[in-house]
């Protein structure tokens, strides 16, 4: 009688017995042939033939570029230049799309069926004026940048570009601290720091991904490139004639992108010296052959698992925000508003770092999601300066034409400083909550998720306090 250890022996061997007969006399032959073969196109690109004439190799050729020490980070910055402008120009069209529908279309209607239905007033503004239109502009603000950057970052991942991104930043990250693979998830922060954070899973070391983690915020994320290509259209491009406007404003847009890399580098440096001592590791990176991208898959992948993905956890955040806001700026104390007491609490530190506390409340009521932090700031600017013949009323969420946006600013007493000091700290303030809670479940210590909190927004003070100072100081002078 047989065990059943003898029993799926047998099987094994009845099993390959077959396969042997199926597979036919001359396999052992063509797999020798297709081994020596492979073996000579190898030793074909490896080894050189001083009588045979030079062979074009298309990897190597392209190889030499991207990978040199000359043109190899030029040509990174240009690449992600253009990815960057692709994603804010394909952005606008299917942005103003969604505006119009959500904004436009769906608002009125939803404001009439709730006067329709006699919806007290306060519950109507709760939920349409507030969670809906705080929802209504993430989503139209924040899901067409992200159908366009990540299936082109997800394009140069399949085509094979982002390891020689990752081969060009190693020596850097490694001088600094932390982990060649650090350059892939920051390169994915700058379409989601959630994302980015997620994509931190690349790295073997549990030092090097906390490091990683936590510097991940000085990615400038799709949520802040509304606030920096408005602030740096109104005020950084109307420096110079209308045809250089452009320009200098993406050059500006540009500038800020390449301080939060140094940002990243100085941050990890620091980090690697005190509280994340460590030896650092090291790994094979290997470099893949370049390969058409799989366009559709790509497509359908990175809208799937990416952009959706994180645009509902932002929708889950924005929904409290909204009715944050609108309770804040209509829930009133003697006649004055929640959001004024805390603007008027708040303009003195305002002042102090070359901002205002309209843009404090704003930071603070739209930790949530980045997204709202420009309409919120026109909101409760609309609150303060009384400025009401633009379409919006106070507690209500617009998005107004950008010679009335730049009125508006002016009427707040707003200057060039305050508009070079928001975009650095929009760049280096800290991480909106869908980010410090993708930190918490990816670390699991609600130490790391305070620590990548409090980091950059300790960061955020002391550099717009320090640009503040010395502005007004060489202003004095002058």
């Amino acid at each position: 009688m047989s065990t059943p250890k003898q029993a799926t022996a047998n099987e094994i061997l009845n099993t390959a017995e077959a396969l042997r007969w199926q597979i036919g006399g001359n396999f052992h032959q063509h797999l020798m042939e297709a081994i020596y073969t492979d073996a000579a196109q190898i030793a074909d690109r490896a080894v050189t033939r001083p009588d045979a004439p030079p062979r074009f190799d298309l990897d190597r050729a392209i190889d030499r570029l991207v990978t040199s020490r000359l043109w190899g980070f030029p040509l990174m910055v240009l690449l992600f230049t253009v990815v960057f402008w692709l994603t804010i120009e394909g952005a606008n069209y299917p942005s103003q799309f969604l505006a119009w529908i959500l904004l436009d279309n769906v608002h009125p209607f939803l404001k009439e069926m709730a006067m329709t239905v006699g919806l007290p007033w306060w519950l109507d503004g709760l939920l349409i004026d507030g969670m809906y239109l705080a929802t209504a502009w993430v989503v139209s603000v924040m899901l067409p940048p992200m159908a366009i950057f990540f299936p082109l970052f997800t394009l140069l991942e399949d085509f094979g570009y982002l390891p020689r991104v990752a081969f060009n930043l190693d020596n850097i990250f490694k001088k600094s601290g932390a982990h060649g693979k650090q350059a892939l998830s920051m390169m994915m922060g700058f379409g989601c720091n959630a994302a980015g954070v997620i994509a931190t899973r690349v790295i073997d070391s549990p030092r090097e991904r906390l490091i990683a983690i936590i510097t991940n915020n000085f990615a400038l994320c799709n949520g802040r490139w509304p606030t920096q290509i408005l602030i740096a259209t109104l005020f950084i491009g109307a420096l110079v004639p209308a045809y250089l406007g452009g320009l200098i404003s993406a050059l500006a847009v540009v500038g800020i992108a390449l301080l939060g890399v140094f940002l990243t580098f100085a941050v990890s440096w620091a980090l690697s010296r005190t509280w994340l001592r460590g030896e650092a590791s090291t790994f094979s990176l290997e470099l893949p052959p370049f390969r058409p991208p799989r366009i559709w898959q790509t497509i359908y992948t990175s809208i799937i698992d990416r952009t959706v993905f994180v645009l509902w956890r932002a929708i889950v955040f924005a929904l409290p925000a909204g009715a944050a806001i609108w309770l804040i700026a209509n829930v009133t104390i003697s006649g004055t508003s929640i959001a004024e007491y805390m603007i008027n609490f708040l303009n003195p530190m305002g002042f102090l770092i070359g901002l205002n506390g309209v843009i404090l409340v704003a930071y603070i009521v739209a930790i949530p999601a980045n997204e709202i932090v420009i309409p919120t700031v026109l909101m409760l600017t609309v609150l303060t300066t009384g400025v009401s013949d633009i379409g919006a009323g106070a507690g209500v969420m617009f998005e107004a034409g950008n010679n009335q946006t730049a009125a508006l600013f002016h009427a707040g007493g707003w200057t060039l400083l305050t508009a070079v000091n928001l975009m650095l700290f929009s760049l280096i303030h800290n991480p909106c909550s869908t980010t410090i809670y993708t930190i918490f479940k990816e670390t699991g210590s609600k130490k790391w998720a305070t620590v990548s909190a409090l980091l950059p927004l300790a960061m955020g003070f002391t550099v717009t306090f320090v640009v503040a100072q010395v502005w007004r100081l060489v202003a004095g002078l002058g």
